[in-house]
């Protein structure tokens, strides 16, 4: 066979590359039926599905009053260390980066709702790190996920989904405060709603046509039109697009106050943060390894502890460097559609990650008509897990309807649990159904009655 003949074969994934090549060696590729070429171009669609978290979490965190530059370059070193973790020590093809949803509930319900410091508010997700990487060792996440009943881990996704589109619509301008009716429309016939509007609807057809990189490309699309309409300010050069200046993490490197959130007595909401975590990842975890064929016979999930050690660990160092707890995200579905199924993908990601630090002044450009769209787009999405929710049982279609509608109505992810977990065990002891309810539940629901008790909010 020529050589010519050889790469072409080989570039299809039919021969095995070099057992000799480093690549081969750190990420089993022959083993998992995919090359080089392939993880490239999976890496590089993961990237442009989920791309758009480097701009909405430095705007979601600035709302925290964390710095607007130190925000954006804690995103990405953030997401670059764990994504690099989950590439070479785990050999995932799964990029990580700060959770939508963890984000909005660091930000609006324990920074602006309770009113604590982004400092301490990170000292919070440092320890609620150090907890979940405890949980996964002893094997007691196991039997968290056990207990927690199926109903209610379905809820939590569907809460925070409308959770975060309602942001996204305040941030719009398409939902504003209003004396007679707490809430209301706000003005669409003036430009940034009206852009806001037109940014769904591009997001919502590139979604429907399955465009990659749908939810940049609508950002991109977005600010365009809104500095036309003359809402956002227009680069007036080459220095306010691209720098080799990076941005710099000075002024929230080491800044996480434990001590505080310690002394503050935010039990519940690190226990929070730990729950949400906690489901939220191991869901998206058991899709994602499933999809690039990680499972055995018996469909237990290759090295699935060591993957949440990771992200754990990655959670304590976004809290160091001054971003928010972290998560797999949805969006390597797209990358294992393409043929991802090794880190070599995800290191990919991390390295595109990387990259991206050199546009840091043209994000500054970018105003939140532009990004709201996005918020809703990905709320929209998250209500998928409500078609698990089975509506035959009122002692679980109470405690499910409370989680969902307060966590928005209340601006507080954590109030949604607690009055989830409660009703839920309140429900199940009156009805006698004492066998649905796993010790953690009364765990739980005790922990947050006594978070109330003590003046929680």
């Amino acid at each position: 066979m020529s050589k010519q003949a050889d790469e072409v074969l080989r570039n299809k994934g039919t021969i095995p590359p070099n057992q000799n090549n480093i690549l081969e060696k750190v990420f089993k590729l022959s083993e998992r039926g995919t090359n080089v070429k392939t993880e490239l171009i999976a890496g590089l669609t993961s990237f442009l599905a989920m791309s758009y978290i480097i701009i909405v979490n430095p705007m979601i965190l600035a709302d925290a009053g964390i710095p607007h530059e130190a925000a954006f370059a804690a995103t990405i070193y953030a997401s670059v260390f764990c994504t690099l973790l989950f590439a070479l020590w785990v050999n995932y093809p799964v990029a990580i980066a700060p959770g939508m949803g963890l984000n909005a509930f660091f930000t609006y319900t324990v920074v602006i709702g309770e009113g604590l410091t982004w400092q301490t508010a990170l000292g919070a997700v440092f320890i609620s790190g150090l907890v979940f990487f405890i949980l996964t060792v002893t094997g007691v996440r196991a039997k968290i996920v056990e207990g927690v009943p199926t109903p209610l881990k379905s809820a939590i996704g569907v809460g925070i989904g409308l959770f975060i589109a309602f942001i996204g619509f305040q941030n719009a301008g398409l939902i504003v405060s209003n004396e007679s009716t707490v809430v209301g429309l706000g003005d669409i016939t003036k430009a940034g709603p009206l852009i806001a509007v037109i940014g769904i609807i591009i997001a919502g057809f590139f979604m429907a046509k399955q465009i990659k990189g749908g939810l940049l490309l609508t950002i991109a699309i977005t600010t365009i039109i809104a500095m036309i309409a003359g809402v956002a300010s227009v680069p007036g050069g080459m220095n306010d697009i691209i720098s080799f200046d990076l941005p710099s993490m000075s002024e929230t490197f080491l800044q996480m106050d434990l001590m505080g959130a310690i002394g503050y007595g935010v039990i519940a909401v690190i226990f929070s943060f730990t729950i949400v975590e906690l489901f939220d990842n191991l869901a998206t975890l058991i899709g994602l390894t499933k999809k690039a064929g990680l499972t055995d016979k018996d469909g237990n999930i290759q090295d699935l502890d060591k993957a949440l050690q990771a992200d754990s660990v990655g959670t304590m160092a976004s809290a160091a460097l001054g971003s928010t707890a972290l998560n797999a995200y949805v969006e390597n579905a797209t990358g294992i559609s393409e043929g991802g199924r090794t880190g070599l993908t995800a290191l990919t990601v991390g390295i595109l990650f990387l990259f991206s630090l050199l546009f840091a002044p043209l994000v500054g450009f970018i105003p939140s008509v532009a990004t709201a769209p996005i918020l809703v787009i990905v709320g929209a999405l998250m209500l998928t897990e409500i078609a698990n929710i089975k509506f035959d049982d009122y002692t679980n279609v109470i405690p499910v309807f409370l989680t969902i509608v307060l966590m928005p109505l209340t601006y507080s992810i954590a109030t949604g649990l607690a009055f989830g977990f409660i009703s839920y065990t309140a429900l199940k002891m009156m009805t006698g159904k004492f066998k649905d309810i796993h010790w953690i539940v009364y765990f739980i629901s005790i922990a947050f009655i006594i978070h109330f008790i003590t003046g929680g909010h």
